[in-house]
């Protein structure tokens, strides 16, 4: 799932090619995997629940999307601290970037 910082997400698509993801990110054209991604298909305030909101329909999307690898590791790569991206929150992926220290150390 991608947005910019402090905006809210948008469905309106600029092409036929390319999805709210891709409208959300723009300046971001190396990532090829957003014109893929599930979540252009689903309401993006989904993967943007309040505080403390429920996350598990964003969760299903992400667990059937095949480039949630790439939306995760983008996710990582950015710093990205609100929503769900590739299947993870704000929190786990916190972890994950713990992890992955820890791994790499």
């Amino acid at each position: 799932m991608i947005r910019h910082a402090n905006a809210r997400p948008s469905i309106t698509a600029t092409n036929g090619s390319r999805n709210f993801v891709g409208n959300l990110v723009s300046g971001f054209n190396d990532a090829k995997w957003m014109d893929e991604a599930l979540c252009a298909q689903t309401d993006p305030e989904v993967f943007f629940p309040e505080r403390g909101g429920p996350n598990r329909e964003a969760k299903k999307v992400c667990a059937m999307c095949h480039v949630g690898t790439d939306c995760l590791n983008w996710a990582i790569e950015h710093n990205e601290s609100e929503g769900i991206w590739g299947g993870m929150s704000a929190k786990e992926r916190a972890r994950e970037i713990q992890r992955r220290r820890t791994v790499t150390t």
